[in-house]
């Protein structure tokens, strides 16, 4: 289906504690890097690309992609990387409407991610859409409407709130659903061993 231009955001914005820190997204499954993974998937399918990430946006230069900062304070989540995408989006790109969000951890996201985010949404006429595999809900993957910004900024900084459910149930949400066999689209890579994992799933389906 044709859906409406929409900007992608790779949240990189995380600590990656259980990785013992660092950038896991530089983490190499079948001789390429995570991030180069994530970009080749979701760069067809987006209008523009912009990465979330604190710290010396430096290190990713070699992307020749925005890098966004939170501007929420302490680390607040996934929620933050979120508000900071759209209002990217609002100020730099003003004739997108939608953002769609992706975690730079996952190294095998579906090449139908936004159609069917947005086919979804539209079936179901709700105003979010956030993906599902098997029984697990993946509420970073998800549509955002720009137009939400001050709303979610109100939320993150006067009620504090982080959990992105809480938030998203109360417009509504249309969920997304792709099977999780034989590869779960949405496998994300948060320790050592889950790296090792997803280089065996690499190498026995290369085309995931």
């Amino acid at each position: 289906m044709a859906f409406p231009p929409t900007l992608g955001l790779v949240l990189a914005g995380g600590l990656a504690r259980r990785m013992g820190g660092g950038d896991k997204l530089r983490i190499r499954i079948g001789g390429t890097s995570i991030l180069e993974r994530v970009l080749a998937r979701i760069k067809p399918q987006c209008s523009r690309i912009i990465i979330n990430a604190n710290g010396d946006p430096a290190r990713f230069a070699d992307t020749s992609l925005s890098v966004v900062a939170d501007s929420v304070p302490d680390f607040a989540g996934p929620l933050a990387g979120i508000l900071a995408g759209l209002d990217w989006t609002a100020a730099n790109a003003p004739d997108i409407a939608w953002l769609a969000s992706v975690p730079g951890d996952c190294p095998f996201l579906p090449k139908n991610l936004l159609g069917r985010l947005h086919e979804t949404r539209l079936a179901a006429g709700a105003t979010l859409a956030c993906a599902r595999s098997g029984e697990w809900r993946h509420p970073v993957v998800g549509l955002w409407p720009v137009h939400l910004r001050e709303d979610l900024r109100r939320v993150l900084l006067g009620e504090g709130l982080r959990k992105i459910e809480l938030w998203t149930e109360r417009f509504g949400v249309a969920i997304a659903d792709w099977p999780d066999a034989p590869i779960d689209p949405f496998f994300n890579v948060n320790t050592p061993e889950d790296a090792k994992r997803a280089e065996e799933i690499a190498k026995q389906y290369p085309d995931a």
